[in-house]
């Protein structure tokens, strides 16, 4: 009886043992192509504000002036409040200001007469002082609007994240083939990387977007004394996508 069992037992191990040979003999030389991904969330140590001066008069000249004058004030006080900040005026735009009046029947083809001008600039402020940011946005507030708010990473934090990032993908990747190993019936010492593609170029992956950042937009007209406003700068995502070609001995 226990000679029986034996011989059963026997039977049944190598049964198991040829249908895994043979399973792993129909992935031999077989070629998978890995998708991986790593991911690092790290605070943001940036800060982009975008700021806005506008005016509107019937005189083109009058209009045009006071937002020079205010630029220049306000330029002034984010370099008092932030010495370190970078500076960036953009955007500066005339536009007329039409009456609000319809044509009158028979004269469709009449322009509208223009009643006024508007006249504005941006002055774009980036800087890595986010406690003193709330205080700097205040003062200048005095003066300028805040039209656009927007948290990130420095180019140099970016760069020093690479290596993290490069070895988080490759680490996924990794982990994606001894999965696929052991789906098949092989070990992950039977799989051989060919190609490792950082960029994701193939059909296989897609490309992947900015990192997101937090937006807050403001478009209140300056007063004379404006409290500090309160900011969270968040957290910015980085991601990495890479592509192995791994085959199997």
């Amino acid at each position: 009886m226990v000679r029986s069992r034996n011989l059963m037992l026997s039977i049944m191990l190598a049964t198991a043992s040829l249908a895994a040979h043979a399973q792993a003999a129909q992935t031999a030389g077989t070629q998978v192509v890995v998708p991986a991904t790593g991911e690092i969330t790290v605070p943001n140590d940036q800060a982009r504000a975008t700021l806005l001066i506008e005016e509107q008069d019937k005189d083109k000249a009058a209009a045009a002036s006071r937002v020079n004058q205010k630029m220049k004030q306000g330029i002034d006080i984010v370099k008092r409040q932030d010495p370190q900040a970078q500076l960036k005026t953009r955007g500066y735009f005339t536009y007329a200001v039409y009456s609000d009046e319809q044509p009158r029947a028979g004269n469709v083809n009449k322009p509208r007469p223009i009643v006024g001008w508007r006249v504005g600039q941006y002055l774009e402020v980036t800087t890595t002082n986010l406690a003193g940011l709330p205080k700097t946005v205040a003062a200048v507030q005095s003066v300028l609007a805040l039209n656009g708010l927007e948290f990130g990473l420095t180019p140099a934090s970016s760069k020093k994240l690479d290596d993290a990032l490069i070895d988080a993908t490759y680490k996924n990747l990794n982990e994606r083939i001894a999965s696929i190993a052991r789906a098949m019936a092989r070990t992950p010492a039977d799989a051989v990387v060919e190609t490792v593609d950082f960029e994701g170029s193939g059909n296989y992956a897609g490309h992947d977007a900015a990192p997101k950042a937090m937006m807050m937009r403001a478009s209140a007209p300056a007063q004379d004394v404006v409290a500090e406003p309160s900011f969270e700068a968040g957290e910015s995502t980085l991601t990495m996508r890479l592509v192995g070609k791994v085959r199997f001995k």
